[in-house]
């Protein structure tokens, strides 16, 4: 017959599982649970909001060929009124120059005036050649408008010598300073003025002089800032002989009575 002993069987229990391990006293001793894994990393997000990396020739946002020859086509482009435009040309200039180019026309782009237009090819020397339709017309000057702006590039030159500042603002009382030598000596000084004025608003129209806004309402007259364009049109090889040029408006004032034809 089999004894027991209860207090034995009281401690020890079930018989324990393999896995487990008594101590001194016959106690199961529970295994510690294993040691959880780290968690692996997980790839950060990239927003979808951040552009990726573009180079630098890449067109600017919201300006395509089109946002861009169509403005060149109108006017000139200038720099100051929108640089972003202006980015977006100097990274397609490539694109818009081969796009005109069907059109026979230039673009010319000055970065350190910071000026673009569209200029039509010249001619053919040979007559017999047939000859591109135009579709940026002539516009021929006046005397009086070439005698002005020959005196307002000759201005710009001295300007520009004197090392100031980048802008030639000029008053309309210095304007008609500059007319004043190659004019009649007979001539009314409120119509002489008046000549002036209504040459330069003639400039402001094909863009060679851009007419400031008043600094305050007790101005008598409007400045005008000469557009750095002028440069492209009169240039240094016109100016060499700009004395015997000069010469020959005055003579052609004295003989015309100070008639603006």
């Amino acid at each position: 017959m089999q004894t027991t002993n209860p207090t034995t069987d009281l401690i020890t229990g079930p018989a324990a599982s393999p896995t487990q391990s008594n101590d001194l006293f016959g106690v199961p001793v529970m295994a510690s649970p294993p040691k959880p894994k780290p968690p692996k990393p997980v790839p950060e997000a990239v927003p979808k909001n951040v552009p990726e990396a573009v180079s630098p020739d890449a067109p600017k946002p919201g300006y395509d060929l089109t946002s861009l020859v169509v403005p060149l086509l109108k006017s000139v482009l200038y720099r100051d009124d929108d640089p972003a435009l202006w980015a977006a040309l100097l990274a397609l200039q490539a694109r818009v120059r081969d796009h005109v180019a069907v059109l026979a026309l230039d673009l010319v782009l000055d970065e350190s005036e910071g000026y673009a237009f569209l200029k039509a090819r010249p001619d053919p020397e040979d007559e017999a050649a047939p000859r591109p339709p135009r579709l940026v017309a002539r516009r021929p000057l006046s005397f009086q408008l070439s005698l002005l702006l020959a005196l307002l590039r000759k201005k710009l030159v001295e300007f520009d010598a004197s090392g100031g500042d980048t802008r030639l603002v000029l008053s309309l009382e210095a304007v008609v300073e500059l007319v004043r030598v190659f004019s009649p000596v007979s001539s009314n000084e409120a119509r002489l003025m008046d000549q002036v004025q209504t040459q330069l608003n003639k400039l402001i129209e094909l863009g060679f002089v851009r007419k400031l806004k008043a600094v305050s309402t007790r101005a008598a007259s409007p400045d005008y800032e000469v557009q750095r364009i002028l440069k492209a049109f009169v240039d240094a090889q016109w100016l060499s002989d700009f004395d015997a040029r000069l010469a020959t408006y005055q003579a052609h004032l004295a003989q015309d009575g100070g008639r603006d034809d």
